[in-house]
């Protein structure tokens, strides 16, 4: 029988709530919320932010595949970092490719991360993407079926219906009950 952790017990470093989910699927409204209603100091730190930071500089699409795969390794080191600085982080990630949930694997200590599954219909985010005009269209439906091909989640939640503060209280409920092994536990027993 899994023995029942706390926040406090997960050992050094600070706790990482992993969101992960489709551009458009809600992860950056939860995100708010949970800064909002969490106990303690949180981070929200999405790769967003790290995009954002690049240099206006036009890319070549030959150049493209190299800088994004950059981004989003200096990105997984930066959140290893603040946690490893005793920090709580809020992730809002997409797992779109195999290789950035080993990445993370690697560098996040698993019994740190509460990874949640944050799901949106494929109608429901067609709207959304529509609705943004911020992102190209189809992006969420391309990543639909690759970011929970993992399949293995501490906490799901679904945006189609629920608010994002409804989901970021589940969260906020769930953390001190949270079971161990952890997702990114079991995740990382498979990959080796």
């Amino acid at each position: 029988m899994p023995e029942t952790g706390t926040v406090t017990d997960a050992g050094s470093g600070g706790l990482i709530v992993f969101l992960n989910g489709t551009y458009s699927s809600g992860k950056s409204s939860i995100a708010g919320e949970l800064l909002l209603t969490l106990d303690g100091t949180y981070f929200h730190m999405p790769v967003d932010a790290f995009h954002a930071m690049r240099s206006r500089r036009e890319v070549t699409p030959e150049e493209l595949p190299g800088v994004l795969r950059r981004t989003w390794r200096g990105f997984h080191r930066a959140v290893a970092g603040m946690a490893a600085g005793g920090n709580n982080v809020v992730v809002d990630h997409v797992l779109s490719e195999p290789w950035r949930l080993r990445d993370c694997l690697a560098l996040f200590p698993p019994r740190n991360v509460v990874l949640v599954g944050v799901h949106c219909s494929l109608a429901e985010l067609r709207r959304r993407e529509r609705e943004r005009g911020d992102r190209p269209e189809g992006l969420a439906a391309r990543q639909f079926g690759l970011v929970h091909a993992h399949g293995r989640y501490d906490l799901e939640c679904d945006t189609t219906e629920a608010s994002a503060a409804e989901c970021a209280r589940r969260i906020r409920d769930f953390l001190p009950r949270r079971p161990f092994p952890t997702a990114f536990e079991q995740l990382a027993a498979v990959s080796r």
